[in-house]
């Protein structure tokens, strides 16, 4: 989901940075707050370089109380650092202060292995899955994709595969004496980007199978595997609604390297089984890079990151999804402020809370930020230049 959905390894391109369309970000704290405050208030950096060369990626528990990462550790002096992220979980509470604070965190993957897209289980609290290598990858010339020949890019390792956790047991895992249960890829294409249904049932993924990047789910009651969007060019990044009746997703369908969002409706036989999509449409249509898209609890809205300010500098902005059955486009409005990148949105459960990945703190390092997001009537601003719908069945 790199959210980037999965990155596994991912960097800024710091080339050229095209015409700004909105006001530039500012590194002034006090002024990023003020202009964010429409949309958030009470920014809280969560973790910090002390104890991460980088953090990013984190998704909330369902009940809110945890939240799951991928993140590089700051290794003891002496020691190289980590060339691969690991995936974390800690607690999530309040200090004396009533600001946000992670305590009790642990890391739960394999040791030396590559890691993403870490997501709780809802129907089992105690399980997590994630992708991971489960070994350290082989390859350092893993395909990819990358915009431009710039250092903006995430890489496809092979041995990139679903995975369970059960947190009962992640120090034996953590510690190499026990192996997470595999759910889907062989080891030999990455698969990864993974998100569950409620019930945990249906496992939601990204593979590179077929040679491209296709999205599926897998009944895994029954073993069966869905293909769900099938087009040429990368599609990746994909999350059901709250309701469980649309997914969204990125996809490089042109083949430029400018991704974009869309959404699409999840077709279910008599007995409620997912049998594919339908009714896709085209979220945002421009010449900028758009990823990370993830839904508000309520459905009307999308927060997703963008490189419509520069590709050293992503912001995240919001998106209203149309009604079905009409031609509305989608309107958007831009949620962070902040120079450096913020990317990798998510809400909690109740989508009072944001969660991102942000350089705007000391030291311009990738780390987990959170606010309250600010309750407010879906965006009304700048209509986003997209077609009313694409009415294509994948």
């Amino acid at each position: 989901m790199i959210q980037l959905s999965a990155v596994v390894f991912l960097s800024f391109f710091l080339g050229q940075t095209p015409p700004a369309v909105e006001p530039p970000a500012t590194e002034d704290p006090a002024v990023w707050m003020a202009a964010e405050r429409s949309q958030l208030t009470g920014q809280t950096q969560l973790t910090f370089p002390d104890r991460f060369n980088k953090a990013g990626e984190a998704y909330f528990s369902p009940d809110g109380r945890k939240i799951i990462f991928q993140a590089v550790d700051h290794p003891a002096e002496g020691v190289a650092a980590d060339e691969f992220y690991s995936m974390y979980v800690a607690d999530l509470g309040v200090d004396a202060n009533g600001r946000s604070v992670l305590t009790n965190v642990r890391r739960i993957s394999p040791p030396h292995s590559a890691n993403t897209c870490g997501w709780f289980a809802p129907a089992r609290g105690n399980v997590i899955v994630c992708g991971s290598t489960l070994v350290a990858p082989q390859s350092h010339d893993a395909p990819g994709y990358q915009r431009a020949t710039g250092r903006y890019k995430w890489q496809f390792p092979p041995e990139m595969r679903v995975v369970e956790i059960n947190l009962y047991h992640s120090d034996d895992i953590a510690s190499g004496k026990a192996e997470p249960k595999v759910l889907a890829g062989d080891g030999t294409a990455y698969t990864a980007e993974c998100t569950t249904t409620h019930d945990g049932n249906n496992l939601l993924y990204c593979t590179l199978a077929t040679g491209q990047g296709d999205i599926v789910v897998k009944n895994l009651t029954s073993g069966v595997v869905t293909p769900l969007v099938q087009v040429p060019g990368y599609d990746g990044g994909p999350f059901f609604s709250a309701d469980e009746k649309r997914i969204c997703y990125r996809s490089d369908r042109k083949g430029d390297s400018l991704l974009q969002v869309y959404i699409s409706d999840v077709v279910r036989d008599a007995d409620g089984a997912i049998t594919g999509t339908t009714n896709e449409r085209q979220m945002t249509a421009n010449e900028h890079v758009n990823w990370a898209p993830y839904w508000h609890p309520d459905g009307t809205r999308l927060v997703y990151a963008s490189s419509e300010v520069g590709h050293s500098n992503y912001e995240i902005f919001s998106a209203t999804v149309p009604h079905d059955g009409t031609a509305d486009a989608p309107r958007r409005e831009r949620v962070t402020q902040a120079q450096g990148a913020d990317v990798l949105p998510v809400f909690d459960a109740t989508g009072r809370r944001m969660m991102w990945t942000s350089q705007r703190g000391a030291g311009r390092t990738s780390q987990l930020w959170i606010a309250d997001v600010v309750s407010s009537p879906a965006p009304q601003s700048v209509p986003a230049s997209v077609p009313a719908s694409a009415g294509k069945t994948q």
